[in-house]
């Protein structure tokens, strides 16, 4: 009998480790599912470096990040907005590119931008939408 309990000990433990690893990876994946060019900051400021990640999920893993930016093809800044259910605070526009400052609920962090707590920024340019939480560091 011992043996069957500490049997049921040891399977409790190795569950309760298991939910909790499971827990873990899911704060570590990318937030950007299916973009391209996908790079990380290491820091809170425009000046931090920027690393460009082959396997972004690997990446965010083992490597504590600031922010995080990925690239689609096309105009996607309605299904972007739609899937964070962020909200709009302003709009600006230079050299061709249409950038906007969200805050969505579902994201963490942000910067306060113009008086206004952004933690989404999509940038629109003629072939390709660039997004990344809180900001585009870099340019997009």
């Amino acid at each position: 009998m011992r043996k069957k309990g500490r049997i049921k000990e040891i399977s409790l433990i190795l569950a309760a480790f298991a939910a909790g690893a499971f827990c873990f990876l899911l704060t570590r994946s990318p937030v950007f599912a299916g973009g391209s060019g996908y790079e990380f900051s290491g820091g809170a400021s425009s000046s931090a470096g920027i690393t460009v990640a082959e396997n972004p999920v690997l990446y965010k893993l083992f490597t504590p990040v600031a922010g995080e930016s990925a690239r689609y093809a096309g105009d996607r800044h309605e299904e972007i907005r739609e899937q964070f259910s962020a909200r709009l605070f302003f709009t600006e526009e230079a050299c061709g590119v249409v950038n906007y400052y969200l805050y969505s609920p579902r994201l963490g962090e942000g910067v306060v931008l113009n008086g206004f707590l952004v933690n989404l920024h999509i940038a629109v340019g003629e072939e390709q939408t660039a997004v990344g939480t809180p900001l585009i560091f870099g340019g997009a």
